[in-house]
């Protein structure tokens, strides 16, 4: 674990010491979108996607700790606070998450972000399940998605009849099951279109990813061009040396690094290196 930890460290000082994103020489920039003041048909297409109840139960079962304050939720309100700093910082309004290897606690910290962020009165979230080879949002939140994110994003179905809206300002976009050729859709120029289309119409604040493992295919590198920086997710005696430097500097090659979290190191959820 002394080698990661080195690794981490290394990452952090390569970003800046502090800047939260790699030398501008080394991703391309996706320009961001302009935000403009909020028009009053945005409650209105917010209102329009169907609500559900999420079980404290069920979220529990699954270490989704942030629907409310407390004490669990403290270290992934850090995270939070960090990320949203920076990225208003930056003008960014576009955050993929993503793991060297899967079982990192990628999707556990998505989710947490999302419910925490939810909890902001003044913004609003969006989570889109874009691990098509092994979707688990809708595992992670106890819920039946309503149809494919993939069949949305290919234009078969409108957003409003794909998405799910938790409590007032999160929507959820999810997928019930794995999906064939992937990077076909992660790739398509239609997929980008789609998702420009929906921060157009309902104005977040910010949009969740929830990307498959970097090293497990090409799916997630396929997809990058879409968002304004990533969140590394690590694991202490998972995570490898060498698969975390190598995920970092592939990710860098396609988008801003905002930081690092580092899962089950010692007491509590993580330590993140978002600065």
């Amino acid at each position: 674990m002394e080698k990661l930890q080195a690794a981490l460290e290394k990452a952090r000082l390569k970003r800046g010491g502090g800047s939260g994103t790699m030398p501008a020489q080394t991703a391309p920039q996706r320009v961001p979108r302009a935000q403009n003041a909020r028009s009053a048909n945005v409650d209105t297409l917010w209102s329009s996607i169907p609500s559900v109840a999420l079980q404290d139960s069920a979220l529990l079962r699954h270490r989704i700790v942030t629907r409310n304050a407390s004490e669990e939720a403290t270290p992934f309100d850090i995270l939070r606070t960090k990320i949203i700093l920076q990225m208003q910082q930056h003008g960014w309004s576009r955050l993929a998450v993503t793991s060297p290897m899967p079982q990192s606690g990628k999707t556990t910290t998505a989710c947490n972000l999302t419910l925490g962020l939810g909890r902001q009165n003044n913004l609003r979230a969006m989570l889109f399940d874009m691990d098509f080879s092994s979707p688990s949002v809708h595992k992670s939140f106890e819920l039946d998605p309503r149809d494919s994110i993939k069949r949305f994003l290919t234009g078969d179905i409108s957003f409003e009849d794909q998405a799910t809206r938790i409590g007032e300002n999160v929507i959820a976009s999810m997928s019930p099951r794995v999906e064939s050729d992937p990077t076909q859709v992660l790739l398509a120029e239609r997929t980008m279109h789609a998702l420009d289309e929906v921060q157009d119409n309902y104005e977040p604040d910010i949009m969740i990813f929830d990307l498959p493992s970097v090293l497990k295919g090409d799916n997630t590198r396929a997809f990058l061009k879409n968002v304004d920086c990533a969140l590394i997710i690590a694991r202490a005696g998972i995570t490898r040396y060498g698969q975390f430097n190598t995920a970092e500097r592939e990710i860098a090659e396609h988008t801003n690094v905002l930081g690092v979290v580092l899962n089950a190191c010692g007491s509590g959820v993580g330590h993140g290196d978002v600065e």
